[in-house]
């Protein structure tokens, strides 16, 4: 009577030397027997990163090999999981150190962008808007952890839906994603479209203009910074083409026309601690004051030769244009350290005239990244 142990394929090893397992007395084993070797398998490969041992390595690749049993194509709609179920789950992001390829650094920033979902803000008379927003939110990685939880990060701000959002229940945000994923840094930003309501300048009539609108918390160590960023879209006309409009018409009666073009400027502003909140109706009303030329939304004839004659009392060049937004935010005492971009997206060139101005440490200008004014476009 043969009695040598079945191997993992259910046969017995041949004489050539295979590993012999030992045999198990007992009950012949069940479907859910097998059921939860398989998972018991599973989560054992999921923790040690697939390095078994030489002899269990061969028998688990010589299993992987054999034909598989029929797989279902029905969806099983009855299933439920319970918490063993749940618990013997592969989990890979969480494996251990021995899984991680590639350098071992930190990692600066990992997890998820463009989740979108409607949120409430709060607005300077006291109510709210509910906006589709953008979110990015990243923490830092350890150099010895494998991943992340993406999902916990999508989890903490459904748990915060529902309240209307300024940079103090961001930062509540912040802080769950600190605990959840056990980091020293995190990042949050929101990105949406604020609508306000324009009044045209002659003929009375109203409409909706749209603002890019990013809210940034960011949290190192024990520290933490509120950025407000706003794309302000306005009319820009050059001055020296202008001047050279005139000249024509002064001295030769030649009708010429100046250029002017749609333009774009970003303003990033690190919030002062404890100054009073800084509202995007503020922010709109200050780049407004530095640069009157908005475009417009609803214009009728009179608008449009008022807009004409506007443009005409404050040509501007790029130059101009970072100046007189950086002068606004440099007065008033809600705003610390702040970037001033801006492309004047050229009706004359086949190129946009750019520029950029900061002020404090918090935004660095001596590495611009490549793709600064190349990002930096109106969005319709």
């Amino acid at each position: 009577m043969n009695t040598r142990p079945l191997d993992l394929h259910g046969t017995r090893p041949d004489a050539a030397g295979d590993a012999e397992l030992p045999s198990v007395a007992g009950p012949a084993p069940t479907p859910d027997d097998a059921a939860a070797a398989l998972r018991l398998l599973r989560d054992y490969l999921g923790r040690t990163g697939g390095d078994a041992g030489p002899d269990l390595n061969g028998e688990i690749a010589r299993l992987a090999r054999q034909p598989h049993l029929p797989l279902s194509r029905q969806y099983p709609g009855e299933f439920t999981v319970d918490t063993d179920y749940i618990d013997g789950l592969p989990d890979l992001q969480n494996g251990p150190e021995s899984l991680i390829s590639g350098a071992r650094d930190q990692i600066a920033h990992v997890g998820i962008s463009g989740f979108r979902l409607p949120i409430r803000y709060r607005l300077r008379d006291g109510g709210d808007t509910r906006l589709e927003t953008s979110v990015t939110g990243t923490v830092s990685l350890a150099d010895d952890r494998k991943g992340i939880n993406m999902s916990r990060i999508m989890r903490s701000f459904y748990r915060a839906a529902e309240e209307a959002f300024s940079f103090d229940v961001i930062e509540d945000v912040l802080r769950d994603y600190l605990d959840d994923h056990d980091s020293s840094d995190a990042r949050i930003a929101l990105n949406t479209r604020f609508p306000a309501r324009v009044q045209s300048l002659r003929s009375g009539l109203a409409g909706y203009q749209y603002y890019n609108v990013t809210l940034e918390v960011s949290a190192s160590g024990r520290s933490r910074r509120q950025v407000l960023h706003l794309d302000y879209v306005y009319s820009s006309t050059c001055p020296c083409s202008l001047e050279l409009s005139e000249h024509a018409r002064a001295t030769r009666g030649q009708l010429a026309t100046p250029h002017s073009q749609r333009s774009v400027a970003r303003l990033s502003m690190v919030l002062q601690p404890g100054a009073g909140p800084l509202w995007f109706e503020d922010v709109v009303e200050l780049c407004r004051g530095a640069v009157p030329t908005e475009t417009q939304v609803m214009v009728k004839r009179e608008d449009e030769q008022a807009f004409a004659e506007l443009n005409a009392a404050n040509p501007i060049f790029v130059e101009d244009a970072v100046r007189l937004f950086a002068g606004a935010l440099s007065d008033d005492p809600r705003i610390g350290d702040f970037r001033v971009l801006a492309s004047h997206q050229e009706s004359l060139h086949s190129h946009d005239a750019v520029a950029l101005m900061t002020r404090g440490p918090s935004f660095d200008h001596r590495a611009v990244d490549p793709h600064l004014f190349q990002d930096l476009r109106v969005l319709r």
